[in-house]
């Protein structure tokens, strides 16, 4: 039992690097990519594309996991990212790496999804702890290893070969998963909501474009936010009657108590951050302290160390002082670290900065781990896959959402940092050659500018953080009845198939 749990935990970190490396190793390869296919100006689109799909297809994944079983669903999902990759490799222009690149993120809702979902099957209260810090910590690995993975491929072979690679190494994920992971399923008829599918898939393009949008702020692209927030408004009280009536809903609304509802909302809060720290950081080790590329990313390490730490350690305080507490705990935690943040400054070392990232790390792998504990422990086996899915669209939105606000503010006080020395014209996007047209912007200024406007963001981090130690505190008490129920289900490991 032992070995077959090993491969199923192999099968589950190679599946979950797939999708997370995709990220960073793009990154890497965009610049020889655009240089082959051109189309510079729709660059964004690679990513955002990704991102989208993914995201409308977790909560799919989620139930149609519930309705056919974790193993074949996460199969199908990841053949799908396969297909995606290997078209990929093959574009020719960047329209068709556009349009294969969405079909990757629609394996990849599946991957993100999924294998949480099969980790609250398979693992025990006090294993499951652990095995999700594992396979959280191949997120760390994945941001370190893609850059380093895209330059060698694209040195020795070519871009192609960032897309092709990731084949081997999901049929191997698909093979142990198939192989290792048993399940009991009765099979019986569904009626797929299909309605509900594309009631909500529609509702979260159109929302989700709000912020993929690069568009600046304009009057015709306020008008723009305003009308997609009504229609998506609309959507989804169309979707919540559809969802209302259907024999088995996409979502059912009976998945939502007040502890999931609570834990969903930090998962938001947590993951805005999450993305936060990842994105700025950096920027303040490169363009501030005047680290290389390959610095800032390692020094983003010890948050990948900190977080599985964390997942075993506090893991083991689940079993004894319960979720809640774990999840107190881990939000004072990432509270300090957030509260840390403000005292990084231009002459900051990087000793500091190591040591502030390890102790956000730990609050973040407390957390996520524990929230989706939670989550899984709040609902019947038969709705796990729904209400996993549902938690990682939230994160997804947390993301998505974070990363555009951050953006926004970090670039608005830019702008005001340069007015302020009654410096005007000063544009965020072409910082660096504002000093060419504008005698009066200097490399200093601009050092200060960026971390005056990191400092806000460092500020709003606190904000965010006070208000998930808030929810955390009202959260209630995992009822111990629940527990049992629960563990009796994930027991018998049986699905019923309507």
């Amino acid at each position: 039992m032992y070995s077959t749990k090993r491969n199923i935990v192999i099968a589950l970190m190679v599946a979950m690097f797939l999708g997370a490396v995709e990220g960073t190793v793009v990154t890497t390869a965009i610049p020889t990519i655009v240089k082959d296919l051109q189309g510079f100006e729709i660059i964004s689109l690679v990513f955002s594309v990704y991102l989208l799909t993914s995201a409308i297809s977790t909560p799919i994944y989620g139930k149609l996991s519930d309705l056919y079983g974790r193993k074949n669903i996460l199969s199908i999902g990841i053949i799908v990212f396969l297909v995606g990759s290997f078209l990929c490799g093959l574009s020719q222009t960047m329209n068709m790496l556009i349009g294969f690149r969405a079909i990757q993120g629609l394996g990849a809702g599946a991957i993100f999804t999924v294998t949480y979902t099969i980790v609250g099957d398979v693992f025990t209260l006090e294993e499951r702890p652990k095995v999700q810090g594992l396979i959280g910590t191949v997120w760390g690995i994945a941001s370190l290893a893609g850059p380093f993975l895209g330059g060698i491929l694209i040195d020795m072979l070519s871009w192609h070969w960032i897309f092709f690679i990731n084949i081997p190494f999901g049929i191997l994920s698909v093979v142990l998963i198939q192989r290792n992971l048993k399940e009991t399923i009765k099979k019986k008829k569904h009626n797929i909501d299909f309605a509900g599918i594309i009631t909500l898939s529609i509702a979260m393009i159109i929302f989700l474009n709000i912020f993929l949008s690069t568009e600046n702020a304009s009057f015709n692209h306020n008008i723009f936010i305003a009308i997609s927030v009504m229609i998506t408004i609309i959507l989804l009280i169309v979707f919540y009657k559809i969802e209302r009536k259907a024999k088995e809903p996409i979502i059912p609304f009976d998945i939502f108590t007040k502890t999931s509802t609570i834990v969903n909302l930090i998962s938001f809060l947590a993951s805005a951050i999450l993305i936060g720290s990842n994105v700025y950081l950096p920027i303040y080790l490169q363009n501030i302290l005047g680290f290389n590329a390959k610095v800032s990313g390692l020094a983003l390490a010890p948050m990948s160390v900190a977080w599985l730490i964390a997942s075993v350690i506090l893991g083991k305080c689940i079993v004894k002082y319960g979720a809640k507490a774990v999840i107190l705990i881990s939000n004072v935690i990432l509270l300090i670290s957030t509260i840390l943040l403000p005292t990084l400054d231009i002459n900051s070392s990087l000793i500091l900065v190591l040591v502030y990232v390890f102790i956000m790390g730990f609050g973040f792998g407390g957390a996520f781990t524990t929230l989706t504990i939670i989550v899984q422990e709040s609902v019947e086996y038969n709705k796990r896959g729904a209400a996993t899915a549902t938690n990682s669209l939230l994160r997804t939105l947390g993301q998505t959402i974070g990363v555009s606000v951050f953006g926004s503010m970090f670039n608005l006080y830019i702008i005001k940092y340069f007015v302020q020395l009654d410096i005007k014209g000063v544009d965020p996007s072409n910082l660096y050659n504002s000093s060419a047209y504008n005698a009066a912007v200097t490399s200093e200024q601009i050092k200060l500018s960026l971390n005056s406007s990191l400092h806000v963001l460092f500020i709003i981090f606190i904000i965010i953080s006070i208000l998930s130690l808030i929810l955390s505190i009202v959260m209630p008490k995992i009822v111990e009845k629940d527990k049992k129920e629960h563990s009796e289900n994930m027991l018998t490991g049986s699905q019923d198939i309507i």
